[in-house]
This record gives C-alpha cells, structure tokens and sequence, in this order.
C-alpha cells in the first residue's frame, strides 16, 4: 500500500464530502479511491468515515487523523516544491473568486498589473457575491470581505481593513430628515444587505464600545454593494457599505456619512486557501502582491486616505 496516496485518498473524500467527488478531483476511479481508503482503515485498524448512502463524514478519529494528514501531505509538498522550479518560478492555472464589486472595482485592474510580472501563471477570476466553500469548488484563493472568519481546513489570510459607513443622499435627508439618534432609523429606509444575518439588523457600536442592534426596514435588500449604492446615490434611503464603494461618493458630497458617533462592526478584506496549498508559489505570490497593493484599505476613487475615505 502507497501510504501517501492513501491519506491523499481519504484526505480528498473529507474535503470533497464523498467518494465520487473525490475521485473526480484525483482523477481516480470511485472504486480505487474506496479502496484506498480502505486499505488505510485496514492498516491502522480504525474506522476513519461513517459511510452512508446520502453523504460519507468522518469519525472522530477521522477528523484527528485527517488534521494529521493534512500536515504531512503538506510537508511533503513542501519537498517536492524545494526541489521543483515552480519554487522560484510560478506557473500554471490560479483560480480566483471574489466578490462581484470589489472584483470589478479593485482586483480586476491589480491583476492585470500582476499577470505581467508573472506570464507563466494562467488566472481565471470567477466573480460573484454568494458563499461559495472554496475547495469544494476547486478554487485556489478566495477573497472574502466579512468579519475574521475562522476555518479548520482553510488557512485565512488578512488583506486589509474594510471599514464600513452608514451613508445617505442629501437629497433622502432633505426629505425625511437626518437621523440624530440609533432609535431614529427604525423610522428611515433603511437599504440592506442580503448576506447579513439577519438581513434586517444593522449593529452599532458606541465610542463605549457598547452595542446597538437596530431592526431595519426598507424598500430594498440586495447582496450587490453597487446595487445598494446606485439606490442610495437615487435617494431611496440610507445604506451601510464598505469606504471602497462609497468612498469616492463621500468625499464628493453625493453621499453623507451619519451618526458618525458609532460605527460598524469592523470587517476586512481576507484571502483564504486551503491548507494543503500554503507552499504553492502560484499562491505566495499572489497573496504577497495582494497585501502589498491592498493597504492601505482601497476607496472608490482617488488614492485613499487613512480610513480608506478619499
């Protein structure tokens, strides 16, 4: 028994969720993947994935097992790298995902800038603003903007900050007044975004550091940052969205920043990638050219400032 192309086996069947699947990514047969595993179980003489006819997880042990493998396999990739010119030299497809905005706005024209310092690497950008689980669909990095997320099979990488600001046309507060206080925005239309949970809460958080949870409604929810600009920008209420959407807006008065005594939970800009994959030239040095051009924190618009705001 290849003890190595059994953990990859059983390491692929965890990620993937099931055989089939991983079989697909390895290139292998579903029979010869089961029968890896198999051998591996035998060999260690422990059942590592509770098998049904709907879905395959692992067993406690499995998942012990499984961070253990991860481990190796990736060491062993390591030395396989050292010794490979892809170590100094970075070729071959990257998958990329983000969001549809920040992809268009932000990461479209870095890459451009980036692929002519590396025309070996062949990069396809994949945008769109759903949760996607970046090993189940094969992608090399994903770049996320949320709140620090956390994961056991992705390693996260922070890019930058992503402040947030509570914004509204003049023409919007012309009409229905500026709200003054946290408790005023139940009464405002108040734009939100579809990804939150819930969708109709927005939090706040005092220079105390206390924090307000408000109920929100309005006459539009959207899981597009652009879509909620363009109904803020027409005066259909008021919107909570990153400085790099709104921050060009901002500095030219057709957005105005409210109750700037609090502010939003703090969100980032992440990339995340699987672990097995943290020793990938192709990986390092997008994630390297990333960091760098990504802080400070983009703006629409003009150079940013240090809040991201123009």
């Amino acid at each position: 028994m290849d003890r190595f192309d059994s953990m990859r086996a059983f390491t692929q069947v965890v990620e993937a969720g099931g055989f089939a699947a991983a079989a697909r990514r390895l290139g292998l047969s579903r029979s010869a993947v089961n029968k890896l595993v198999i051998n591996l179980e035998d060999h260690l003489q422990t059942q590592l994935l509770h098998r049904t006819t709907r879905r395959v997880a692992p067993t406690d042990a499995g998942r012990a097992f499984y961070q253990r493998c991860v481990n190796i396999l990736a060491d062993l990739e390591e030395a396989e790298l050292a010794l490979s010119r892809l170590q100094e030299d970075p070729r071959g497809n990257l998958r990329i995902n983000a969001p549809m905005t920040f992809g268009t706005l932000h990461l479209a024209p870095l890459l451009v800038e980036f692929m002519g310092l590396y025309p070996d690497l062949q990069v396809e950008l994949a945008l769109n603003d759903r949760l996607i689980d970046p090993m189940e669909e094969g992608f090399d990095v994903t770049v996320r903007i949320a709140q620090p997320p956390t994961s056991t099979h992705l390693i996260v990488h922070p890019l930058a900050p992503c402040p947030l600001v509570l914004c509204a046309a003049p023409a919007y507060l012309a009409q229905r007044g500026e709200p003054t206080s946290l408790d005023q925005l139940k009464h405002h239309a108040c734009l939100h975004y579809g990804h939150l949970a819930p969708a109709h809460t927005w939090t706040l958080i005092s220079r105390t550091g206390a924090t307000e949870n408000i109920p929100v409604q309005g006459p539009l929810c959207s899981n597009n940052g652009e879509v909620l600009r363009q109904a803020a920008l027409a005066g259909l209420g008021l919107v909570m969205l990153p400085t790099f959407i709104v921050g060009g807006d901002l500095q030219q008065g057709t957005l105005r920043a409210l109750l700037t005594a609090y502010h939003p939970p703090e969100i980032g800009i992440y990339a995340l990638y699987p672990i097995n994959r943290h020793l990938s030239a192709k990986v390092k040095v997008l994630i390297e050219f990333l960091h760098q051009h990504l802080s400070p924190p983009p703006s629409a618009g003009p150079p940013p400032g240090p809040l991201g705001l123009n």
